[in-house]
């Protein structure tokens, strides 16, 4: 088997590939070499298979059929699949936010021993947002009581907006919404309607069901909103750290656990577990326990806890093949089945954690809140046990890592940015993109894609965007790309940044104390909500819509539903937000000119689809720079 050529921009990932590749070993590379050509129908968004007539394919290019046997057409059959898609990223984004809120009704109620409130002034920030009364109210009670609000968004039936809408976004940008009647009101209702409407014989016209996405969009950021909360509740709001990213964090002599997924709370156990347990790992040979993250469930854990991530979505396979990892314990949303048969093929325990993902061949240790501190020592013993069954002749860590400074939660931003003006901290970064200084800020949010080069589309838009002085935060799948390239170094300014970037972080570094990256890491997916929650500080200073505001966002490598419900969400906000994967809407040419023209007019964020990074970074740098003008130049808008 000859190895992919240019695939990948990790160098760790690329010496895995190279040794591997003459053993036959399948990965998510190989599997999609074998899968060419892919279906063109399928591509254009024209393959509709919701109904047991289909599949129908539509051919808009003449020749063949121009309707479906029901009678749907292009369009209809391309909105319905993006709704639907929608559907799907709202559902993973909010059931993760619903998971993890039970564990906070649990702390509340004496039922998980293993947790506490850790951020009880996280916890009364988030209550006075949604009209919680904390006066008199010890932390528990709270914690109640916002568990039980939070619980309620997925099931009120008396028509009010969400409070994790209301109570987060800008005024203006809510009542944009609502004139729009787009303004979420439950999130599992919008979820439910989403898959009804789209149902064969239901919804066949393309503009409801548009904004029927755009609905579920903003209600996929109510339940990000709620994850990310809940977390910092629980877990402790992140905080400055340093750390380093990539494979060669990996240790021979330690017993390895990689945590994979999205969902901290079993790992956020395990660590607190792993101390006690040293000893047994050292009486079968190993000198102590390492733990590192793949995924967002390492983002989580990097956040909070300073711990290593070893890779992103397409280089979980390639960890496996180090021969050193011990057991892969992963939770929820992005697990290859394809790690199985690699972990049967070596010593590694592959264990399931969550029933919302299981895969054939793993061992299954259910999360319960009252039972978290053992089954934690239970896994952990699991993988000290697999440390003794290592074949040492297979052993191969890349000699690869990167300086890694992460833990830019809203909060620490705002710490920091007091530095420059500690009356008013978002004003210092409002401040330097009014003077120029800054261009904007960017979210760089999504995964991997094996349709792009793993990690090498990501890098290059962060390139661009760091060299013509635009401030990057970053989440998910491309926020470790960034942190293993080096943009989240100590020294990443002199190697990336643009001069007034460079001049801006040199300001905030020497005021702060501390070396501030060109790329900010904020956390998970569901952390993109953060992003959401700086821009409304930097419109709120202003005083204009979120809309005006120079701010985009950047998923070159988008991948799963989440990714399409994020981006939709990033449009209904008013940004422009590049995709580098061609979405299945091109079958439509009214779909597509909603999505890349006509939002501009009704949100004010528009899509950019083009595979090269490049050609999407200028576009949104032009219309970062225009904002910029119109915001704040004499004759243009003005706060």
């Amino acid at each position: 088997m000859t190895p992919p050529q240019n695939k990948t921009a990790d160098k760790a990932v690329e010496c895995i590939m190279n040794e591997v590749s003459a053993k036959e070993v399948s990965t998510a590379w190989t599997r999609y070499q074998e899968m060419q050509p892919q279906c063109g129908f399928g591509d254009l968004g024209l393959c509709c298979r919701t109904c047991l007539m289909g599949p129908c394919q539509i051919h808009v290019y003449g020749g063949g059929p121009t309707k479906g046997i029901c009678g749907a057409t292009a369009y209809t059959i391309v909105a319905r699949k993006i709704v639907r898609m929608a559907a799907g990223g709202c559902a993973a984004h909010s059931d993760h936010g619903r998971h993890i809120t039970h564990v906070l009704k649990d702390v509340a109620e004496g039922k998980a021993p293993a947790y506490q409130v850790k951020d009880p002034a996280k916890l009364r920030w988030v209550a006075d947002h949604v009209d919680i009364a904390t006066d008199g109210k010890d932390d528990l009670q709270l914690a109640g009581e916002v568990a039980d609000a939070m619980l309620e968004e997925f099931a009120r039936q008396d028509g009010a907006p969400l409070r994790w809408t209301t109570g987060f976004l800008p005024e203006k940008r809510v009542r944009k919404f609502n004139r729009l009647g787009v303004l979420p009101t439950n999130i599992n209702t919008h979820i439910a309607e989403a898959l009804h409407r789209t149902h064969v014989g239901v919804d066949a016209d393309p503009v409801p069901l548009i904004f029927l996405a755009i609905k579920v969009a903003i209600a996929d950021l109510a339940g990000e909103h709620i994850s990310t909360d809940v977390s910092d509740i629980l877990f402790g709001t992140p905080r400055y750290n340093r750390t380093v990213t990539n494979m060669g964090a990996l240790d021979s002599k330690m017993v390895n656990i990689a945590v994979h997924g999205h969902n901290p709370v079993l790992p956020e156990v395990m660590l607190d577990v792993m101390e006690e347990l040293k000893d047994e790992a050292k009486a079968v040979g190993a000198e102590g326990i390492n733990l590192v993250g793949i995924c967002c469930t390492g983002n989580e854990i990097l956040m909070r806890r300073g711990i290593p991530i070893a890779g992103n979505f397409s280089s979980q396979e390639h960890i496996l093949l180090t021969g050193v990892i011990d057991a892969m314990v992963f939770d929820m949303q992005c697990i290859m089945p394809g790690i199985a048969p690699i972990a049967q093929g070596q010593h590694t325990e592959l264990i399931s954690t969550s029933d919302v993902a299981r895969i054939v061949s793993d061992t299954h240790i259910e999360f319960h809140p009252e039972t978290a501190t053992e089954d934690g020592k239970k896994i952990v013993r699991m993988a000290i046990a697999a440390f003794q069954n290592r074949d040492k002749d297979t052993i191969l860590i890349p000699d690869v890592t990167e300086d890694t400074i992460a833990g830019f939660s809203v909060e620490q931003i705002m710490d920091i940015l007091s530095s420059l003006n500690p009356d008013n901290p978002i004003r210092a970064l409002n401040d330097a993109i009014r003077s120029g200084e800054l261009k904007g800020v960017v979210l760089l949010a999504g995964c991997n894609n094996q349709k792009q080069p793993h990690d090498i589309t990501h890098l290059k838009f962060v390139q661009e965007m760091a060299m013509n002085d635009v401030l990057c935060v970053a989440t998910g799948c491309i926020a470790i790309a960034a942190a293993k390239e080096g943009y989240m170094a100590a020294d990443s300014g002199e190697r990336f940044a643009g001069p007034g970037l460079k001049a801006f972080l040199d300001r905030l570094s020497a005021a702060a104390g501390m070396p501030i990256p060109v790329v900010w890491h904020m956390g998970s997916c569901v952390d993109n909500s953060r992003a959401a929650d700086l821009a409304t500080l930097m419109a709120n200073d202003l005083d204009v819509d979120i809309h005006n505001l120079p701010f985009g966002a950047g998923a070159p490598e988008a991948m799963a539903e989440k990714a399409v419900v994020i981006g939709s969400w990033c449009v209904a906000l008013g940004w422009p937000t590049y995709v580098g994967v061609q979405p299945f809407i091109y079958g439509s040419p009214l779909v597509t000119e909603v999505a890349v023209n006509t939002a501009r007019d009704v949100y004010g964020g528009f899509f950019i689809f083009d595979s090269d990074p490049v050609v999407g970074a200028k576009r949104v740098l032009e219309e970062l720079e225009y904002r910029r003008w119109r915001l704040f130049s004499s004759g243009g808008l003005r706060p």
